[in-house]
């Protein structure tokens, strides 16, 4: 296939943008999108030119890692895969493709297609763990757990933290990526003692990074590559209103 290319091309957080166009040929319908943009960046270094930068890791739709905004939509146009899942049969010769960085005022662009998601770790190291004695552990046997429970928990679990659904939302919103952190601890036995504790500052936590709050465009579980649900957006607000009300 012959593809035409405008990928965002950015110095820095503090330089402006521009599209740049490439023409790409003999691309093979087999090939992910992140082969496809290895073959143009190999190109780009024989040709003594500077090659995109752009976030990947495992290559295998677990660790998010991967998050380019193709042709308008994060991960691009297949539901529930992301970018490095995303293969090039799903274009057509002669299509044109802009690739961008996902979008979102908490995510600085770092260089070109590379965002800064260090927001969702502070996130995370707030609330998103459970504290433990440093006694022997507990038998994981002795703390049973209903098989609906355990299931919405690995459901909420399977968020990989991508930012897509920040990327996705008109107001920059990281609901569903709190609420999926928070719920798979509040689901489980072992989450209950910082249950209260661990909602209110994970909330507080995203309000100070900057994340623009959820007004039910669904927007989010429309992008998620893991499908998570906006059932978790409900039940964490309904943990964070208990939670405030209860507040000593």
């Amino acid at each position: 296939m012959k593809l035409t290319l405008h990928i965002w091309r950015q110095k820095s957080a503090r330089d402006k943008g521009k599209f740049e166009e490439h023409l790409v040929d003999d691309v093979s319908p087999d090939m992910s999108f992140l082969e496809m943009l290895d073959v143009l960046n190999e190109s780009l270094i024989h040709q003594g030119k500077e090659p995109f930068a752009y976030d990947h890791d495992c290559r295998e739709g677990i660790c998010g890692a991967c998050s380019l905004t193709i042709n308008g939509t994060p991960h691009g146009p297949e539901a529930a895969t992301t970018t490095c899942q995303l293969h090039m049969r799903k274009f057509k010769n002669g299509d044109s493709i802009f690739i961008e960085p996902f979008r979102a005022r908490a995510f600085p662009i770092i260089k070109d297609l590379v965002v800064d998601r260090s927001a969702f770790d502070r996130i995370i190291q707030v609330g998103g763990f459970i504290s433990v004695g440093t006694n022997q552990p507990q038998d994981a046997n002795a703390l049973p757990v209903s098989k609906l429970k355990a299931e919405l928990a690995m459901d909420a679990a399977a968020c990989i933290g991508c930012g897509a659904c920040a990327a996705a939302c008109p107001n920059g919103a990281s609901m569903l990526f709190v609420a999926a952190k928070v719920s798979q601890f509040a689901l489980l036995p072992q989450g209950q003692p910082e249950r209260k504790k661990r909602v209110v500052a994970m909330v507080e936590q995203m309000e100070k990074e900057g994340f623009g709050g959820c007004t039910n465009f669904y927007e989010c579980e429309a992008v998620c590559p893991k499908q998570v649900s906006v059932r978790f957006i409900a039940m964490m607000n309904r943990d964070f209103l208990g939670a405030t009300l209860t507040k000593e």
